[in-house]
């Protein structure tokens, strides 16, 4: 954080779960992350993985996540469980689910997910993937966001190709963004925060089709590269952040995205199926 005073940060806030019984976690959603209609997805992933590293038998580090946005999720209180559904040496695969009080107070589904997570150990490693080079962060200007979400102002992002159209007039664009990217305030990186950064791109249909239509992540995995001890040396430095669509058709496109620390390292990829409405 970049104040000297011991208050707790925004993500901090909204990841705040109380143990109820051994998988089973209570929250509630914050306004800090808040999108159009409701919590920006990247806080719904984070605090679907904090579950998961605060259960009693947990194994290892997260090594990746899918999250299924199967409803709304609406403002106030939720409960999520997370489960082991199996746990091998190296490998413990996770079921979870957040829930919240449907119109006649009995609980419904709104987000699924799956998560395996893994007792890493040293071995060979290459990349096949370096990070593209890329302007020093100090070097690139803020943009003005296309529009307006309390969860963007808990984010630094230093646009470096792909912003918004400058003209929303229906041609095609490539659909690449690359930037900078880090929390507001500044926070040292970790794995929740990794997974809500994970989420941070706007939707690819809007840069490749230069039109703003109503789109939403349906469902998201994130794979997670780094070990804790790399992601402690990232502090809370700059993340270099990519992302592109590949094929937009009949309502659904994807996203495909990597996340790099300032040096190179690949810290996380992400892949998404989104919905776009006609």
């Amino acid at each position: 954080m970049t104040s000297s005073h011991a208050s707790i940060h925004p993500l901090d806030e909204a990841l705040a779960l109380t143990a109820q019984q051994p998988g089973v976690f209570t929250g509630r959603t914050t306004q800090a992350y808040w999108n159009m209609v409701g919590p920006f997805g990247g806080i719904t992933a984070a605090t679907l993985l904090q579950a998961v590293l605060q259960h009693p038998d947990l194994l290892g580090d997260p090594l990746s996540l899918t999250v299924n946005f199967a409803g709304a999720v609406t403002e106030g209180d939720f409960t999520i469980r997370a489960t082991p559904s199996r746990t091998n040496r190296s490998t413990q695969h996770w079921i979870v689910t957040l829930e919240q009080a449907g119109p006649d107070g009995q609980p419904v589904v709104a987000t699924t997910a799956t998560a395996v997570t893994a007792a890493r150990r040293e071995t060979w490693s290459s990349t096949d993937l370096p990070m593209p080079t890329a302007p020093a962060p100090q070097t690139c200007e803020p943009a003005s966001p296309a529009f307006r979400s309390e969860w963007l102002q808990r984010y630094e992002m230093l646009p470096v190709s792909g912003n918004f159209p400058s003209v929303w007039d229906e041609s095609i664009h490539p659909s690449q963004s690359q930037l900078w990217v880090r929390d507001v305030p500044n926070r040292p990186l970790d794995f929740v925060a990794l997974a809500a950064l994970s989420d941070i791109f706007y939707p690819r249909v809007w840069l490749h089709r230069a039109k703003r239509v109503p789109a939403g992540t349906v469902s998201m995995t994130t794979y997670f590269h780094a070990n804790r001890a790399q992601l402690e040396q990232v502090g809370s430095g700059y993340l270099f952040a990519q992302a592109r669509g590949q094929e937009f058709r009949n309502g659904f496109c994807d996203q495909t995205a990597q996340l790099w620390s300032q040096d190179g390292l690949m810290l996380a990829t992400s892949n998404q199926i989104v919905y776009y409405k006609e």
